[in-house]
């Protein structure tokens, strides 16, 4: 069925259908290609989509269909244009975070988000002359006085983990675009089935796949979703060459999870 619009369509339509494309063979749920590599037809044709003239597969690192169906039907949940799967959660920021910032840039953090993010924050982007201040998640004056001449992104956790503090994402995201800054909000408490970030101003949406996208902690794995301006060049770009791509077996079964994360969710809450 290809790609389902999230506007006219409920989130469990969209997890059940959205990115679905069928082989020949008419299967009912998505099929996993457990492939490295891909084939061509003959050498102009890889000379094609090697140079990026030719759409379709060439190897896994760069693209695979399974982790593609998931990537579409994600990106149809939250509202977004494009989804990259990758990893794991920690792999997902940490791409966004090499593929869109350069040394001497600064970010501004939440204080209330996982503590393997702020050992990313302190201890591996300092390497790469990435700076990061934090403030309290629900503190806007503290936010304002942070962001500097070299601030690009604001970054948060809402609810967060493990404190479940909530932000005020819309008056965030007017901050961030008024010091032309991107809002990266990671949603992975919430999913999709109770909050869509992009419908206050989010740019980017990160989640780790690992917790309620899979349910049943059966795999590892992330994805970072935003606009196919963003996505296409700077994200795909950096995950392509550095490799933190999602496994397709792991991708198949966060698709089964999606089908089902609307009512598990709605359990949750109860």
């Amino acid at each position: 069925m290809g790609k389902i619009d999230p506007d006219n369509h409920g989130i469990q339509t969209c997890s059940v259908r959205s990115g679905q494309v069928r082989t020949h063979e008419n299967e009912n749920s998505e099929p996993v290609f457990l492939s490295s590599s891909f084939v061509f037809n003959n050498a102009a044709e890889a000379a094609a989509r090697f140079a990026g003239d030719e759409p379709g597969n060439i190897y896994s690192r760069f693209t695979n269909p399974t982790v593609r169906t998931f990537e579409d039907r994600l990106a149809a949940m939250e509202g977004g244009e494009r989804c990259i799967g990758t990893s794991s959660g920690m792999s997902a920021i940490m791409t966004t975070c090499m593929s869109l910032l350069k040394a001497g840039e600064h970010i501004v953090s939440s204080k209330s988000i996982f503590g393997s993010t702020v050992g990313l924050f302190n201890n591996i982007l300092t390497k790469f002359g990435l700076t990061t201040t934090f403030v309290p998640l629900t503190d806007y004056d503290a936010w304002a006085n942070a962001i500097k001449p070299e601030t690009k992104l604001l970054f948060l956790e809402t609810p967060s983990n493990p404190l479940t503090e909530i932000a005020d994402i819309e008056r965030l995201a007017d901050l961030a675009h008024e010091n032309d800054c991107l809002l990266v909000v990671d949603n992975c408490f919430c999913t999709p089935a109770l909050q869509l970030p992009f419908k206050f101003g989010t740019d980017i949406v990160i989640h780790s796949a690992t917790k309620y996208l899979d349910g049943q902690g059966r795999c590892v794995g992330g994805a970072i979703i935003g606009p196919e301006a963003i996505m296409n060049e700077d994200v795909f770009g950096f995950l392509r060459t550095a490799g933190p791509s999602m496994s397709p077996f792991n991708a198949w079964v966060f698709l089964k999870g999606l089908e089902t994360l609307d009512i598990r969710m709605q359990a949750h809450c109860r």
